[in-house]
């Protein structure tokens, strides 16, 4: 049998030699996960603080999660959307419940949920008449890697590899309502807002910019359109970031998936019935996705959730006041910010080097915008858990040395 060392060293090897090499990975092979913990393939393990990018929801091995997939499992896992099975209305009527929206669609992933929404918003603008095609999104935004969602996302760095994408697509500055009323018109299909920029840095929308979009979509007859592929299901100890607001100001369409199967691909398009109404049958569709694992998986995640919406507004909140106290005691840490599990900590100085120092000490985080340390721990994660996580950060914060 080969060493550890030996099998690592094949792992990444054979990564390298016949993989595209579009991933820049960490140092580390992971084997199994537990709870809020993983384990590499030495066997030593880590405090999973970013679970997957926001995946892994209930953490990992969660046993009714893996119940239910052995129970799927071994009855049907692909089915095919030529068929019902029994998963996929329920799974539907949850969601349209959760969201207060009329009509679900399911899919494999946030980037294709939001492919379909840019799919009913040319539709709509095509039904309305001639000359409505443009799209109002917002700088520095993320919403996918295809074609269709990259254009519009609000990221030069994202787009530019790839231009020409999609025409007809205003970038407005987050929360900047004299911007958002220029740009909004007649002409507007959609607006599309994430309701907590995850990729962009852990921003919050204002609401009341969220409510001036929803008044403005309606005066153009425009679709309004929140992205809660991140922030969704649960992240921000509501089921749904829009309904943080207060009343909650409710889209026509919802995108979502992160989370929503706990570690099963899943994504889903929520509408009312007037962006419904915009896919008529042969319009758009699915090989894979709503199959009846991901649905039954989706539908027992949600049953646990509902245990755990409370605990994660508490546990978030401890932690956003816990990280405020270190960033007065740390000069390089600028600001702390987010809502529940989804929390981010701008730094005045790259990130990365705190991330691997991190994970050395047992810690598993992430660094996005280069230097926005992004935390997306598990529902799961217990006060003991948050503790550990805590003064390790601690830890590393006081070693960060700055030239």
């Amino acid at each position: 049998m080969p060493d550890t060392a030996t099998v690592v060293e094949n792992v990444i090897d054979l990564e390298r030699e016949f993989l595209l090499q579009n991933y820049s990975r960490y140092p580390l092979v992971l084997h199994k996960g537990k709870g809020a913990w993983v384990y590499d393939i030495n066997g030593r393990r880590y405090l999973d603080l970013i679970s997957g990018i926001g995946v892994n929801a209930l953490g990992h091995a969660h046993p009714r999660i893996v119940r239910a997939i052995r129970e799927q499992a071994a009855l049907m896992i692909h089915s095919s959307n030529l068929y019902y099975n029994e998963f996929q209305g329920p799974l539907a009527k949850r969601l349209c419940g959760i969201t207060g929206l009329d009509r679900a669609f399911f899919c494999n992933s946030g980037t294709e949920a939001m492919e379909l929404a840019i799919k009913m918003m040319h539709s709509h603008g095509c039904k309305a008449g001639a000359g409505k095609t443009e799209i109002i999104s917002l700088e520095n935004s993320f919403h996918g890697r295809t074609i269709g969602s990259l254009s519009i996302t609000g990221q030069a760095k994202y787009r530019g590899p790839f231009e020409p994408l999609m025409p007809g697509v205003r970038f407005v500055p987050q929360n900047d309502i004299a911007a958002l009323e220029q740009a909004v018109g007649p002409q507007t299909a959609g607006i599309v807002l994430e309701w907590i920029q995850g990729e962009g840095g852990v921003y919050p929308i204002d609401p009341a910019f969220a409510a001036r979009a929803k008044d403005l979509s309606a005066k153009h007859d425009a679709l309004l359109v929140f992205d809660e592929i991140q922030c969704g299901v649960g992240r921000t100890g509501r089921h749904f970031a829009y309904q943080l607001a207060d009343p909650p100001i409710k889209p026509d369409i919802t995108v979502t998936a992160k989370p929503l199967a706990a570690g099963i691909p899943l994504g889903a398009v929520i509408a009312n019935e007037r962006a419904a109404s915009t896919i008529a049958p042969g319009m758009h569709g699915t090989t894979y996705g709503g199959g009846p694992l991901a649905c039954r998986v989706a539908l027992e995640f949600l049953d646990i959730l509902e245990e755990l919406l409370p605990a994660i507004h508490r546990l978030g909140g401890e932690m956003r006041a816990e990280l405020t106290e270190m960033a007065h005691a740390h000069g390089f840490i600028r600001e702390v910010r987010g809502f529940g599990l989804m929390i981010g900590i701008e730094l005045d100085i790259p990130g990365k080097q705190i991330v691997l120092d991190a994970m050395e000490a047992g810690l598993l985080i992430n660094c996005t915008h280069e230097k926005v340390i992004r935390l997306l721990p598990p529902y799961i994660i217990n006060e003991r858990e948050v503790d550990r996580a805590l003064n390790t950060l601690g830890r590393v914060f006081r070693n960060v040395s700055i030239a």
